[in-house]
């Protein structure tokens, strides 16, 4: 059952009589597997807003280092990710993968229990936190091998999409796991807030009892029960434009580990390079344009340095970095995936440091360290905007599939520059204001509405990549676009650390914005001009 020889879904007749049927219960595995990979990708967002909350002895810059972290780690295996399916097959990749989420879950459930755990070892817990943000790639490389290109927008929008809830499912069940001791004396001891903390449901006050360390342990819940149901229902497609030489489970598994360490290997070498001696880096300064570079270079290159003909079967799938198209995608695609993914990871404390301090004049100078009693609390409506974009995203594949992907992108673009614009506006007043939330309201509804069309733009994107390359190729560079994207979760919050720093948190949302403007000329000179090549894919 776990292997299937033959498989051609662009054949009706065999799409329905048995194709539909495997595709679906894939896909609905496929699904939860990938949730649980967002989940503890991108925790940290929640549980840095719940460590200012209890007096962690950590610096707001440092705090946003560790979504970072995760960011740059998760992003870099999307890379090897790619390229999984082919070399190890979809059953083998997402079982093992899922499995692998374990070790950041339940490292961050011991090290949370106490504060003075130092700053190196949740550096280390969001590094492995890359996990989750890996199994994207090789999710979706799988997922399309499944679906006759008439539905891959829907059923990667599907995938993507409510994969993305995990993103949402974490920003909701984290702050509700927290409030009570979910694991008894298993668990840990409690804590005391220090500060405000909250839900969807409402503010916690200050001198409550909370257990962040189940910000961790309550995602073993999910990965255990999903180790075994993927492994009894998934599927290693053995078709020779799949997975043809994959090889027993055993070997397909020591593939996976190989090129998952080269890619641990260039991100902390990206990270070493990057950060101050303070927060165990070189202290070099490396800027993060350059980093990026070195560790994408780094990583494509040691591929193929790997023994036991890895190296040699990547040539075939390498072959889409000779296709322009894998790179104007890959721009495209960063603008609308890295977006959500950037801004997911960074709301939550972005909402707390603006809007959960004042900000005085003291002296003659600008001061952000006295609380706000009357801000919003973060974790009340930081899933919001992920919830939305995520939501929305079969939609944007749904409309995509009747108007045109890059139509649908274009109007997208547009959206986006013009809610960028107004988010950095509204941005600016709150942090240079003793009542930041009077600006509140506005700033949130034009985030939610920057959420919303990142959202209908990750499904066009995927339309017009499934339209515009063969089945061979349409995989890897589904896998590839959104491994570049994915460097969003490490560049956004990056971005905004940095100009939280300098106490300029709008120039972030300016630069966002010039980029926006950017993708869209591109979009129109690749696929909307009348002369172009493929004309509204």
């Amino acid at each position: 059952m776990s292997d299937i020889k033959q498989w051609d879904v662009e054949d009706p007749k065999f799409w329905e009589s048995e194709g539909k049927k495997i595709a679906n219960r894939n896909l609905w595995i496929s699904i939860p597997s990938l949730l649980c990979g967002f989940a503890v990708w991108l925790y940290w967002g929640i549980i840095t807003v719940q460590m200012l909350n209890l007096g962690f002895p950590f610096a707001k810059s440092e705090l946003f280092t560790l979504m970072a972290i995760a960011g740059l780690t998760g992003a870099t295996l999307r890379i090897p990710s790619s390229f999984f399916i082919r070399l190890c097959g979809g059953r083998n990749t997402i079982v093992f993968t899922t499995a692998l989420l374990m070790l950041p879950a339940v490292g961050a459930g011991i090290a949370l229990q106490d504060q003075n755990t130092p700053l190196w070892i949740f550096q280390i817990l969001a590094f492995l936190s890359g996990f989750g943000g890996g199994n994207f790639a090789s999710s979706m490389s799988n997922i399309s091998f499944f679906f006759p290109k008439k539905q891959q927008g829907l059923a990667l929008g599907l995938n993507a999409g409510l994969g993305n809830f995990g993103v949402t499912t974490m920003q909701i069940l984290v702050p509700l796991a927290m409030t009570f001791g979910l694991f008894g004396a298993m668990g840990g001891e409690s804590m005391e807030l220090q500060n405000t903390s909250g839900t969807l449901i409402g503010k916690i006050p200050a001198g409550s009892e909370t257990w962040i360390q189940n910000a961790g342990f309550v995602w073993l819940l999910f990965l255990i029960p999903l180790a075994f149901v993927g492994w009894f229902g998934m599927n290693n497609i053995k078709a020779d434009h799949v997975s043809p030489n994959i090889g027993n489970p055993v070997s397909s598994i020591a593939k996976i580990v190989m090129m998952l360490l080269i890619g641990f290997v260039t991100a902390a070498f990206g990270l070493w390079l990057m950060l101050p001696e303070a927060a165990n880096g070189s202290g070099f300064g490396v800027p993060k344009e350059i980093v990026l570079i070195i560790v994408v270079v780094l990583t494509v290159y040691g591929l193929k340095m790997l023994p036991g003909g890895i190296g040699e079967s990547l040539n075939r799938q390498y072959k889409i970095f000779d296709n322009k198209h894998t790179w104007v995608m890959s721009v495209i695609y960063t603008m609308t995936f890295g977006s959500f993914i950037g801004y997911s990871a960074a709301f939550a404390l972005a909402i707390k440091v603006i809007f959960g301090y004042q900000h005085i004049m003291v002296d003659g100078v600008m001061t952000h360290e006295t609380i706000n009693a009357n801000g919003p609390s973060a974790l009340m409506y930081a899933w919001m905007g992920p919830f939305i974009g995520a939501l929305i995203r079969p939609v944007g594949g749904w409309v995509a599939d009747k108007m045109g992907g890059a139509k649908v992108t274009q109007i997208v673009s547009v959206v986006m520059v013009g809610s960028a614009l107004g988010v950095a506006y509204y941005m600016k007043a709150a942090y240079n204001s003793a009542t930041p939330e009077e600006f509140f309201v506005p700033f949130f509804v034009l985030f939610l509405l920057l959420f919303a069309a990142t959202g209908i733009g990750n499904g066009s994107t995927f339309r017009t990549i499934a339209m515009v390359f063969d089945k061979e190729q349409a995989g890897p560079v589904l896998g590839w676009t959104s491994a570049i994207a994915a460097y969003g979760a490490f560049y956004i919050p990056k971005v905004f650390g940095e100009q939280i720093k300098a106490t300029t948190p709008e120039n972030a949302l300016y630069g966002f914005a010039i980029f926006y403007g950017v993708c869209i000329v591109i979009n129109w000179w690749f696929y909307l001009r009348k002369s172009a090549e493929f004309h509204n894919p």
